[in-house]
């Protein structure tokens, strides 16, 4: 048996001797006063308190089965929203971007309670929305999701968040120490940067994934994201030809392992429960000082102290229902 106490032991302690000195001092007091008589419902009192006490301390023994710990978790969407994003290459003719949506979407249903954060990033980084609960505001964001228009477009890095992701770690971690912060990381690797990509150092990762979207024969990309655009053109060729993008999974490999976490292929076709299940590293399993699965006692010694205890306002409504008004005489003529 184990314990897993509900406040720090040395307040534990300190109640356990507050209680004790207390029954000393009464036990001791009413004995001077009254040495051959006890009161019952003064010791049944006392043994209601220990009992609380006892439950305070969370006894429990292995077993049992955990579940997901996501009230206590910050999310962080990592998703990539440069032009190559809206190639044609997901699960036939669908844009990559319209498959991070899905996969999103997917993630938040089976982390519902957890908080959540949206970072996009092309020619620069940005937050799109900060941590919060409310998981309609990310699929509002995620809906409104929209590739960058391929005029503006001036290269950008598979990395472009690393320095804003890591800022915004830190300032939860900061805010809320010990919380276990995930990245998911949704890109297809295409680096357009004239620079090489930075490490991604984000810090302290407690679990998530990089999902990487696009096929090795490529995709073609519309200019922007209305039914009508023309595709983006090769401006490296001699004649005009459509421009076709590629998965780069060695890049997202690499990025993978600088967040120390699994790489997953999504291309549409497999089911969403295959990337949550290479998504999940141990620490987003509900842990416990005896494993992923424990069998709590507490609510038993909370039940006996709630039996001992109810006999005291059943006590007082029946020295109430046995007061009798007073009658008052009329004085005699």
């Amino acid at each position: 048996m184990t314990f897993a106490p509900i406040v720090p032991w040395p307040l534990l302690a300190l109640a356990f001797a507050a209680l004790l000195g207390f029954t000393t001092w009464t036990y001791v007091r009413r004995e001077s006063t009254r040495p051959r008589r006890t009161s019952k419902p003064a010791a049944l009192r006392g043994a209601a308190v220990v009992l609380l006490l006892l439950a305070a301390l969370r006894p429990g023994w292995a077993g049992g089965q955990a579940q997901t710990g996501t009230a206590d978790m910050d999310v962080f969407f990592v998703v990539d929203t440069s032009t190559s994003m809206a190639a044609e290459d997901y699960n036939g003719t669908s844009t990559r971007l319209s498959g991070v949506q899905q996969d999103v979407m997917a993630i938040a249903k089976e982390l519902a309670g957890a908080k959540f954060s949206l970072i996009t990033f092309d020619n620069k980084a940005n937050v799109r929305m900060p941590l919060t609960q409310d998981a309609t505001a990310l699929q509002t964001a995620m809906a409104t999701l929209q590739p960058q228009n391929s005029r503006y477009a001036k290269g950008s890095s598979v990395t472009g968040a690393a320095q804003l992701l890591k800022d915004r770690l830190e300032a939860a971690s900061e805010q809320h120490p010990g919380r276990p912060a995930l990245v998911f990381y949704a890109g297809d690797g295409e680096n357009t940067s004239a620079e090489a990509p930075a490490p991604m150092n984000a810090g302290n990762v407690a679990g998530g994934a990089v999902l990487g979207y696009g096929t090795g024969q490529g995709g073609r990309m519309k200019e922007t994201s209305t039914p009508d655009a023309a595709y983006v053109q090769d401006k490296t060729s001699d004649t005009p030809q459509d421009a076709v993008s590629r998965i780069d999974e060695g890049q997202l490999r690499a990025i993978a392992d600088q967040l120390h976490v699994p790489y997953a292929h999504r291309t549409g076709t497999e089911p969403t429960s295959d990337m949550l299940s290479q998504a999940r590293p141990g620490t987003m399993t509900a842990m416990t000082p005896d494993g992923p699965g424990r069998v709590e006692l507490y609510w038993l010694l909370a039940l006996a102290a709630f039996l001992l205890a109810i006999h005291e306002p059943l006590r007082h409504l029946t020295a109430l229902q046995s007061l009798r008004p007073a009658v008052r005489k009329e004085p005699t003529p």
